[in-house]
């Protein structure tokens, strides 16, 4: 009896862990259903892919210079005499700017002037008088040495011919035939000296005249270049933009003393890599973004260089203003904006909306009518910060998830939201609220002004004062 009164209190001791184990896995197995039917749902916004034109934009920073300039140096060491321009001073090309000290100068200027003219005298003279006076005097002297000769010799031949007969001493045929052979060697001798003269003489003669002449006009010419030194003018048409000396400064040799500058044409030179720089082209559109001024300068690339800067590796580029603009001013730093080139009619999406997957590969995300994300790899054209061109990979129309698809699996649920259609309403309303706001405030306003005085009746004739009765 004692055993069967024990027994029911001993079940039920046992039966206690698996009452609560079971009930455990029942609760278990309710909350992995639960969780299995809670799917995660993503709300995003999407835009339908469109055809449109897209540029290739290529930006870099740049500094602005001018295209033309001209930091002048004497040539010559001297002493600053005086200034006729001042920094900001509109100049013109061959326009004296300043001078140096040259007195020096001026008087070897003239001392050459003068050699120079009496060398050119002298030729003068040689080629007009002296060489044709020596000429026909020999001439007269050949002519003269030649009767002379023919003389002696036909009184020689007549005396040798008296004293073969014997009509004639010795001693005359002897004084004969001196005299003949006098007369020859006279006569020979002018014939040369006619000849030499003739052939040589009036060459070498003109030569040296001609070279004494040159040489004195090239002593005169550069005492004339050293005086030309000393006056400083301007290569070029522009503006002196730097002057560091003063009146009285000694000027050095090949030592800046005036910078000018043709404003007119400024371009600025930005070094870009040679990825860019190989689709861009001369002529290319291209926009200078100054600090401080609401609207971009227009201009044009006018120059991609041939060859890289073996510095930095970059190629540098030269973007020119279409037209001169105050704001431009050299050595100011700015911003280009360059369109390498562009595609009319191209499959386009925001850039917002591409993104890449572990392998590396281009991809967006497709609205399915499934209410699903669906990953699509895409080839890429142009890119730039707002547009991508899809050059392969989806269709025009295709809706194209544009927030909230970052990290977002493939065949994640979605729910599509109308992209700003509550924040516009809401602005809107806002607006009207605001609009009738302004209305009620203006109304209470005008409610809340003191009523204008009214005009005091002029009392009755019979009236007493005020303050009487």
């Amino acid at each position: 009896m004692k055993l069967a009164k024990n027994y029911p209190s001993t079940m039920g001791r046992n039966s206690m862990p698996l009452v609560f184990t079971a009930l455990g896995l029942f609760l278990l197995g309710g909350c992995g259903d639960a969780e299995k039917e809670k799917v995660p749902v993503v709300s995003v916004q999407t835009t339908p892919a469109q055809r449109g034109p897209i540029s290739q934009i290529i930006a870099a920073d740049a500094v602005v210079y001018p295209l033309e300039q001209a930091t002048i140096a004497p040539k010559i060491t001297s002493t600053v005499k005086h200034f006729l321009v001042q920094r900001g001073s509109r100049v013109k090309k061959g326009q004296l700017l300043a001078e140096l000290e040259n007195k020096d100068l001026e008087a070897a200027a003239q001392a050459s002037k003068g050699d120079f003219q009496q060398a050119d005298a002298t030729y003068k003279t040689t080629v007009g008088a002296s060489l044709p006076q020596q000429i026909q005097r020999a001439e007269l002297d050949a002519a003269t040495a030649k009767s002379a000769f023919d003389a002696q010799q036909k009184v020689y031949d007549s005396r040798k011919t008296l004293f073969q007969q014997g009509a004639i001493p010795r001693r005359d045929l002897d004084l004969a035939e001196v005299a003949f052979l006098q007369a020859r060697s006279q006569n020979e001798q002018a014939q040369k000296q006619l000849a030499d003269l003739q052939r040589l003489g009036k060459e070498e003669a003109l030569r040296a005249a001609q070279g004494s002449r040159l040489s004195a006009e090239g002593h005169m010419l550069g005492a004339e270049a050293q005086l030309s030194y000393s006056r400083i003018t301007s290569p070029i048409d522009g503006v002196v933009t730097d002057r560091p000396l003063y009146e009285g400064d000694l000027a050095n040799a090949n030592q800046p003393i005036l910078t000018v500058m043709n404003t007119s044409r400024l371009i600025a030179k930005a070094h870009i890599p040679q990825s860019e720089a190989a689709i861009l082209k001369v002529g290319n559109a291209a926009e200078l973004k100054v600090p401080g001024l609401d609207e971009p300068i227009k201009g044009r690339v006018s120059l991609v260089s041939p060859a890289l800067d073996p510095g930095s590796t970059t190629i540098e580029v030269w973007v020119e203003a279409s037209k001169p603009d105050p704001a431009l001013r050299p050595g100011m730093s700015l911003e280009l904006s360059m369109t390498a080139k562009t595609v009319k009619d191209a499959i386009v999406v925001p850039t917002a909306a591409v993104f890449k997957n572990a392998e590396g590969a281009d991809y967006v995300l497709l609205a399915g009518s499934d209410q699903k994300a669906h990953q699509k790899t895409v080839r890429l054209g142009i890119r730039n910060s707002d547009l991508t061109q899809i050059a392969g990979g989806i269709n025009p129309g295709d809706p194209v998830v544009t927030t909230g698809g970052y990290a977002v699996p493939d065949g994640t649920q979605i729910k599509i939201e109308k992209p700003g259609a509550d924040e516009k309403e809401a602005a809107n309303k806002d607006e009207k609220d605001a609009g009738k706001g302004g209305e009620k405030d203006d109304k209470a306003a005008e409610a809340k002004k003191p009523d204008k005085p009214k005009e005091k009746a002029a009392p009755p004739k019979n009236a007493a004062p005020e303050g009487k009765e």
